[in-house]
């Protein structure tokens, strides 16, 4: 599972950009208890997502013409601007070329070859995530593309990331570790086809999905109905991975919740 000892390739950030920045930080304050803050008037609306005064993802405006609402997955570089070069040498795209942020770091941002986009951070006076896998935080990102064996070789190219096979009811599942130190501590995702899951959730276009650990699948998934969001996948008990619900929030970006199986 994730946690925030952040190595090359890990997820060290995680952020929703939202038509509506207010609804958006209403609903997750309501299903998580996030507390957004706001990054001051120079941030143009970004902000942060707070639980017990700690970091857990961000929230910002749209800001590339024709977006959709969506979670936005960022892995840890170490070299922004070799990262960009690999993206680039692996048939990927570089949709926002590296820029410093601030001095809180630099960021980039990719489309791999089969659409799925992503992000790269490189920490300067901001490190990441500040909590993981604990209850309403990030836990796990999970990889939909046509493709996933060449998708992972892509990944393996830009970060050196690597995988081992498992398998579920219905499929064979990639888990995905960062390429340092030992492999099972290392893991932090998997990689299904489109249509595939660990929960057989709906996916129809290349993306990552971001899973949040929460202590009630069913709980949450009410308290996602209650304030404006939908299930696209009802909860359900996945033998050796624990239970699972698909949802999205009021302006359309899916994210999963699962609360793992106590014996994994």
């Amino acid at each position: 599972m994730l946690g925030t000892d952040f190595r090359t390739g890990s997820p060290n950030w995680l952020d929703l950009g939202s038509p509506d920045t207010a609804v958006a930080a209403a609903f997750y304050e309501s299903v998580f208890g996030w507390e957004f803050v706001s990054a001051g008037a120079e941030a143009g609306g970004y902000g942060f997502f707070r639980l017990g005064g700690r970091t857990v993802a961000a929230l910002g405006p749209l800001t590339e013409e024709g977006a959709r609402s969506a979670w936005m997955v960022h892995f840890q570089s170490p070299d922004m601007q070799a990262t960009a070069d690999a993206v680039r040498a692996g048939g990927g795209t570089v949709r926002m070329e590296p820029m410093d942020v601030m001095g809180e770091g630099w960021l980039a941002q990719f489309t791999d070859p089969q659409g799925a986009q992503f992000a790269s951070w490189q920490p300067g006076r901001t490190g990441g995530l500040e909590v993981a896998s604990e209850d309403n935080s990030l836990v796990w990102v999970e990889l939909h593309v046509p493709d996933p064996v060449a998708a992972i070789g892509f990944y393996a190219g830009v970060f050196g990331w690597r995988y081992a096979e498992m398998q579920v009811p219905g499929m064979s599942y990639r888990v995905l570790s960062v390429g340092e130190g030992d492999q099972e501590e290392g893991t932090f995702g998997g990689a299904a086809a489109q249509g595939e899951s660990t929960g057989g959730g709906p996916s129809t276009r290349s993306h990552w999905v971001p899973y949040f650990h929460v202590p009630d699948v069913d709980a949450t998934v009410a308290a996602v109905e209650g304030s404006g969001g939908a299930v696209t996948m009802p909860a359900s008990d996945v033998p050796a991975v624990g239970r699972i619900a698909w949802v999205a929030d009021p302006a359309g970006a899916v994210f999963a919740l699962l609360k793992p199986d106590p014996r994994m």
